[in-house]
């Protein structure tokens, strides 16, 4: 019986997917493929695989080296921000903490699922028109969306750690503050600077559309070349965006490694 409920399940779970595709597949809008172009094509791909070697530095400030220091400078400080005003946000979402208030700890996790509901690039929107276009409007979107993304993380951290440490601790005689800040988070500061790298990586990769909306990073000259059809200056940016996220990678990897 339990075999033929969960076989009929997947059934059905299977025929609504398919329903699903199909529809998404007819509601899209395929006009556009009437004004597609071989040669267009052909076109790209031939200025795509001839990168623009006299962007890759110039000592201008504008050349690609130094807007994706700009870039990985952005998503760094905008990851710091945000991971040291996660911290707050957690100690308010964690229902553990707050046994006979629980109350706050759904306030917290609210306020987390409101700051990480909206994209960095709404938030960098937000801050060119309040802080003005620039560096700085990027870390500040950045930072914002990450308290909400790594509130959510070290909460959930937070919450599922083994609280046999804590009850020994109190056992001894230890208050609230004392096992929060000799206990708790001792015990996950590895954990949470594993998932600040891991979101430092996300945030370069979000730092360099940044630019799009004038919030600083490569993504300004990037949009421009697109815009202009410069498509070997678009490959050697490419060229450029790839390299370092897989550096970062590299580096941010060995170091959780070291973390564990």
């Amino acid at each position: 019986m339990m075999i033929k409920n969960i076989s009929r399940r997947t059934v059905i779970l299977t025929a609504i997917l398919l329903l699903l595709i199909v529809y998404s597949a007819l509601s899209i809008d395929y006009s556009g493929l009437s004004s597609f172009s071989l040669t267009m094509g052909l076109d790209v791909l031939k200025g795509l695989s001839q990168p623009d070697w006299s962007f890759l530095y110039d000592g201008s400030g504008e050349d690609l080296v130094s807007l994706l220091l700009l870039t990985m400078g952005i998503a760094f400080l905008g990851t710091v921000i945000g991971t040291v005003l996660a911290i707050p946000f957690t100690l308010l979402s964690a229902s553990n903490l707050w046994p006979s208030a629980p109350y706050l700890s759904k306030l917290g996790k609210f306020m987390c699922n409101v700051l990480r509901a909206f994209p960095e690039l709404v938030f960098a929107i937000i801050f060119v028109k309040v802080v003005g276009p620039g560096p700085f409007a990027g870390v500040m979107a950045i930072g914002v969306h990450q308290i909400g993304m790594l509130g959510k993380l070290f909460t959930e951290e937070l919450e599922g750690m083994d609280e046999s440490l804590i009850e020994e601790v109190e056992a001894i005689g230890a208050n609230f503050w004392q096992t929060l800040f000799f206990v708790r988070i001792p015990a996950l500061m590895p954990i949470y600077s594993s998932l600040a790298l891991n979101h430092f990586e996300i945030a370069v990769r979000s730092a360099a559309t940044l630019g799009l909306v004038g919030a600083g990073g490569i993504g300004a000259p990037l949009i421009f070349a697109i815009q202009t059809r410069n498509w070997s200056k678009v490959s050697i940016i490419l060229l450029g965006v790839v390299i370092t996220v897989f550096l970062l990678d590299l580096v941010t990897g060995i170091i959780r490694k070291k973390l564990r």
